[in-house]
């Protein structure tokens, strides 16, 4: 029998070996794939401005979250090089046109904005050789026409006015365009003159409106980008999207992404006040009686948020896929600005305040467990003088008074949401 104990004996002995080597061998193909999983982890440097915008972060948005039950999350576009999500669309409407031969190196980006785009084409516009005018309403805050100009861009501020009135700034935008096609035109039939000395040479290579309301390319930058990101972000974990629209190309472009992913995604608007979308969400017509021609203001956009909001269809809009739609009050936007810089200390513009209140609508319409994105679409650097501004705000009632989320209905002491109004602009 004493065999048989020896030979046992050597066979536990070279388990015994073979199972530390093996757990060393483990180890070691861990420890390299470890390694390599950190080198792969370390970006190249990328090239340019334009391959830093995109890719923002995905943020729980933590107050929101803990006190709806629900996941709420926001898509930090304040942190694209030109501070704002409208960097996306400048990139794609330059690309687009000089793709096309719309636009030219070294020629004229038109464009008339509320602030975001035209700052966002005053930042990218260099990136492609190109320079930028900008029309911008006058009621704007003061700060976007002065990061404009630092931008080199050269800005126009025009008194507001209906957009079927040939002073408007889109329309005015429109016009710089085709002047600035004139003398390129005028320039190169007269280039072979050599005793003319143009004095507007530097304006030779023409002018390009970028059209964000109608043009497409608007749509196209969040089908393709942001709403993918989203998406990924999210691992296909989403109930709801919600957003504000302006131009329409964020909530069209992310919706559209979204519910071709997954069909039952539910996508909201949140609406500004004197805005018509929500009508034509919820009812089918973009106005009310009360809002009748003849009755309406001849500014319609009584609201301190600014770049969202309108009275009309654009192209863009027209291909969200919307579920339905809330209304936002200026006094929500306020206060929701307020509660998030001293609750997560999120310094946000008032259509992100705006959207955040969506967010929470939609959390108590749909209950606990959900999970909702907006967007944080810019911050509040650019909102000092009126949004931010204690006197401003006193001055149309708006003065926050909150000490959490009351006046959204959420806390012990309930106060009334109906207070406060908009200035008539």
């Amino acid at each position: 029998m004493a065999p048989p104990a020896r030979t046992t004996g050597a066979t536990v002995t070279l388990l015994s070996i073979l199972a530390v080597l093996s757990y060393v061998m483990i180890n070691n193909s861990r420890s390299r794939s470890k390694s390599s999983s950190r080198k792969a982890a370390v970006k190249k440097p990328s090239t340019g401005l334009v391959a830093a915008i995109g890719n923002t972060p995905l943020i729980r948005i933590n107050s929101l979250s803990d006190a709806t039950g629900c996941e709420i999350l926001g898509k930090s576009e304040f942190l694209n090089p030109g501070g704002s999500v409208k960097d996306r669309v400048a990139v794609k409407i330059i690309e687009e046109a000089l793709e096309c031969g719309a636009l030219a190196r070294g020629g004229v980006v038109t464009e008339g904005s509320a602030g975001s785009t035209a700052i966002s084409l005053a930042t990218v516009a260099p990136a492609y050789g190109c320079r930028c005018h900008v029309v911008i309403p006058d009621d704007a805050a003061i700060e976007k026409s002065q990061i404009l100009e630092a931008l080199g861009a050269t800005v126009e501020r025009v008194r507001p006015v209906s957009i079927t009135h040939k002073e408007h700034f889109v329309n005015i935008a429109r016009r710089r365009a085709l002047e600035a096609n004139e003398v390129a035109l005028k320039h190169h039939e007269t280039s072979n003159d050599v005793n003319h000395h143009s004095k507007c040479s530097a304006d030779s290579k023409g002018g390009f409106f970028a059209d964000q309301f109608e043009n497409l390319a608007n749509y196209r930058a969040h089908y393709e980008g942001t709403g993918p990101e989203i998406w990924e972000q999210v691992g296909g974990k989403l109930d709801a999207f919600v957003a504000a629209a302006g131009t329409g190309g964020t909530v069209a472009g992310v919706s559209q992404f979204l519910k071709e992913k997954k069909s039952s995604i539910k996508c909201f608007l949140i609406d500004p006040p004197g805005s018509g979308l929500f009508n034509k969400v919820t009812r089918g017509v973009m106005y009310t009686t009360e809002e009748a021609e003849g009755r309406r203001l001849k500014n319609p956009f009584d609201t301190v948020t600014e770049g969202i909001g309108i009275n009309r269809l654009t192209e863009n809009f027209k291909m969200a896929a919307l579920d339905g739609a809330f209304r936002g009050s200026d006094l929500e936007a306020v206060e929701m600005s307020r509660y998030l810089l001293k609750k997560d200390g999120l310094f946000v513009g008032s259509s992100s305040a705006m959207n955040c209140v969506g967010a929470v609508k939609v959390a108590q319409q749909m209950g606990p467990g959900h999970t909702i994105v907006t967007i944080l679409c810019d911050s509040g650097m650019r909102h000092l003088s009126k949004f931010y501004n204690e006197k401003y705000l006193a001055r149309y009632g708006l003065t926050p008074t909150a000490s959490g989320l009351e006046f959204l209905g959420i806390g012990a002491d309930v106060k009334s949401v109906n207070g406060g109004h908009a200035p008539n602009r």
